[in-house]
């Protein structure tokens, strides 16, 4: 009796390290569909639709879906978390102005569906970024819905995964992982939102 894939989504802003998070995990080619920027958004190409990649651990299949960042393709995002087990949300830690659009996005995908999720903080070798406990709390989480994760580092995105399935709860043998948690909206603090503009101001 074949196993069902499980489903992961990797979600987050416009460069986040979305389709780099999948590209060095993808155990197969990573489909894609970046397409050239049609408006300024830091870097030449974007995802428009979504980036497939899978994983096989212990004979099961993990399928990886990205989603667009840029809010136009936010249709994207309800439709490849459908089925989903998990959400990965991807944050660069060095971009707080992107940190409210990580926001609505979790927010809008966990309000249409429940998923338990993880955020990961990316780019922490980069100048000024946040860490991930301050991550946690301005997403107003606790420290172990957040971890940092070069994105470029199989490893590191392995130890992701593995965590987000430490949240989602245990796979036993012909059956899939089940969400013991799901995921809730989240409201930034105000303290959150003024320590953005202090660091970006200063």
């Amino acid at each position: 009796m074949s196993r069902e894939p499980i489903k992961i989504v990797v979600s987050g802003p416009v460069g986040a390290g979305k389709t780099t998070l999948i590209g060095a995990l993808s155990q197969v080619g990573v489909v894609n569909t970046d397409a050239p920027a049609s408006e300024c958004i830091g870097k030449a190409t974007t995802t428009v639709a979504l980036d497939f990649g899978m994983i096989e651990v212990d004979g099961w299949q993990i399928h990886l879906y990205g989603t667009p960042g840029q809010e136009r393709f936010d249709f994207m995002w309800e439709v490849l978390c459908h089925g989903a087990a998990g959400l990965l949300m991807l944050v660069a830690g060095n971009s707080p102005r992107d940190f409210p659009k990580a926001r609505n996005i979790l927010e809008f995908v966990t309000t249409q569906v429940a998923l338990p999720y993880l955020i990961g903080v990316t780019k922490l070798d980069l100048g000024r970024a946040w860490e991930p406990d301050e991550i946690a709390a301005f997403f107003g989480v606790g420290p172990a819905g957040v971890l940092g994760v070069d994105a470029r580092d199989r490893s590191q995105g392995f130890g992701a995964l593995v965590k987000l399935f430490g949240l989602m709860g245990a796979v036993s043998e012909g059956d899939r992982a089940r969400p013991m948690a799901t995921g809730a909206k989240q409201k930034t603090t105000k303290k959150g939102e003024t320590e953005i503009w202090r660091r970006q101001n200063n």
